[in-house]
């Protein structure tokens, strides 16, 4: 047996290691779990194998935790200012990974102390602590621990936090206090984020088709990025905010308590320049701990160059005279492209001698399109 008041001892134990949303439901099949599947036999998860080959886990709570029955549902804003006009050579990054720590980093060590919290009260709990990462519909748990609604940009929505926050959650096989379900819907006609997206990546209201989102094209994808997506990606280097910073319940939206999610200075703006320097050693020792390391190298200078050829300038010319040698053949693709758009004398002897020693037949195709040939 719990101790009276026990539940609402977790959450204040929580909220003093910094989640700002805390609520608890039930263990059970998410309701939503019909919906998912229809998402992933439409196609929209693209390369998110994972999710595919995980798909049957997503049927219960169980799967992440034996015996569980319990919930604790956790926010934790991250918002650390406003977006700032990038300049011709810089990329723009997603907020969440402005700082200098990932956040699956600093939100798992919260949940361990978390963890060693309630056992101290329960030595017997079988506890798990997740981010993100496990074969959960966390905004279906949230909505359900009435955090809030899942918005039509498909993310969860908080009257009081807009948007700008991580859902992470507490898996216990004891019986915890319920909240009750969100059950209220506060979008109603708006459909800013709807109309705002670069790349038309919602084929309608609540579904989001990934394969057309730019946080995937630009984090998830591992190929290149499809043609005609990459007018639409514009700037953003690494993710994109875009649905978020344009819906009105967000204007009001707190800022971030952890100073490590601040913006450094280092990584946003991100001068995509220079990131042409960076072999895979500096590349590492750059952004190993932060959340751009996804990307990796490849990834990241794939989107640089798309970045520089959405918005040509002589430095980023030069960078891009350099990329075309890059080891990566993503890289040299890209970077093909993106000289046919700077339309320079410079850029087409280039393309040209690379085109004669190029052996990769997808570069050659970037090569051959840019030169118009």
């Amino acid at each position: 047996m719990k101790l009276p008041g026990f539940t609402r001892l977790l959450k204040r134990r929580a909220g003093e290691l910094g989640f700002q949303l805390t609520g608890v439901c039930p263990a059970v099949s998410p309701q939503g779990l019909s919906r998912f599947h229809d998402w992933l036999a439409a196609g929209y998860a693209g390369e998110m194998r994972y999710l595919i080959d995980r798909q049957a886990a997503y049927t219960h709570p169980r799967s992440v935790l034996d015996g569980v029955r319990s919930i604790l549902m956790l926010g934790m804003n991250y918002r650390s200012g406003e977006s700032v006009a990038a300049e011709q050579s810089e990329g723009r990054v997603s907020c969440y990974a402005w700082g200098t720590i990932d956040y699956h980093d600093l939100i798992h060590e919260r949940l361990k102390e978390l963890v060693r919290w309630y056992h101290q009260q329960d030595p017997g709990a079988r506890l798990r602590g997740v981010v993100d990462t496990a074969p959960l519909l966390e905004r279906e748990f949230a909505q359900l621990a009435g955090l809030g609604w899942v918005g039509k940009h498909t993310l969860l929505l908080n009257r009081q936090q807009g948007s700008w926050f991580f859902l992470a959650a507490l898996l216990s096989d004891q019986l915890l206090e319920y909240d009750t379900p969100y059950e209220s819907d506060y979008c109603g006609s708006c459909r800013a984020c709807l109309d705002a997206c670069p790349t038309a990546a919602f084929p309608e209201p609540y579904v989001l088709d990934a394969t057309r989102c730019i946080s995937y094209l630009t984090i998830e994808l591992r190929d290149s990025v499809p043609a005609e997506l990459r007018d639409g990606i514009d700037n953003w280097v690494f993710g994109c905010d875009v649905c978020q910073e344009v819906c009105p319940w967000n204007r009001a939206a707190p800022a971030a308590q952890e100073s490590q999610f601040a913006a450094d200075s280092q990584q946003y703006p991100l001068d995509v320049v220079r990131l042409f320097d960076l072999d895979e050693a500096g590349f590492r020792q750059r952004f190993r701990k932060t959340p751009l390391w996804r990307s990796k190298r490849r990834g990241l200078l794939r989107n640089a160059a798309i970045v520089l050829g959405n918005r040509p300038s002589a430095r980023g010319l030069d960078a891009l005279l350099k990329g075309l040698h890059d080891q990566e053949m993503i890289v040299r693709a890209a970077v093909a492209w993106a000289l046919g758009r700077h339309r320079q004398v410079a850029a087409t002897e280039a393309l040209r001698a690379r085109l004669a020693e190029e052996s990769e037949p997808a570069v050659r195709a970037e090569i051959q399109s840019s030169l118009g040939t």
